[in-house]
């Protein structure tokens, strides 16, 4: 089967692309998020998406955590709204990390399962998969998936539910936490 590197941002939106993908290709998963705050919360996403590696039988890398690096490059853009300007820039550093990890590890495919959540757009996500791959040399290709199509989004809940992960109420960064809280 054919090499893919799995970008996962979390043990809970996970389950569903992954057995889906599970099917045509052999998976490592790659965990890079460096918009996660607080570092308490990146350790706890860690661990649960390492249970889940394990209990799926994959390999994981861990990508750099990189808040700093993360906070620079959204500077200005705090306010922006969930699948804004700011995303689209953390969307397309988390997927050129993977395709970078890619080419590096010989893997000539990458994916990612953020399409999965329905806070998330797909197009937006797909678009900067296919930049990050042609970043890169020729070889390495983006796999584009809408993983909420045939009620992924619902499908990975309950798998994630049966395995006993916490699903957040928030994507992960600090500005999305922030509007959470004076949200609700």
């Amino acid at each position: 089967m054919e090499k893919l590197l799995l970008h996962l941002c979390c043990a809970p939106c996970a389950p569903y692309p992954l057995r889906e993908l599970k099917k045509e290709f052999n998976l490592t998963l790659y965990f890079y998020n460096p918009n996660i705050h607080p570092k308490k919360e990146y350790l706890f996403r860690l661990t649960e998406v390492k249970k889940l590696a394990k209990i799926e039988n994959l390999p994981l890398i861990e990508g750099e955590y990189e808040p700093e690096k993360w906070l620079e490059m959204t500077k200005g853009l705090e306010n922006e709204p969930e699948k804004g300007k700011r995303c689209e820039l953390c969307v397309s550093e988390r997927m050129e990390s993977t395709a970078k990890k890619a080419a590096e590890l010989k893997i000539y495919r990458f994916g990612a399962v953020l399409s999965v959540s329905p806070h998330k757009d797909a197009v937006m996500i797909n678009s900067a998969g296919k930049k990050a791959a042609d970043g890169q040399s020729a070889e390495i290709t983006f796999y584009e998936a809408n993983f909420k199509k045939k009620e992924g989004f619902k499908i990975s809940s309950q798998i994630s539910g049966e395995l006993g992960f916490k699903r957040q109420n928030y994507c992960g960064c600090t500005h999305s936490l922030a509007s959470r809280k004076t949200a609700g």
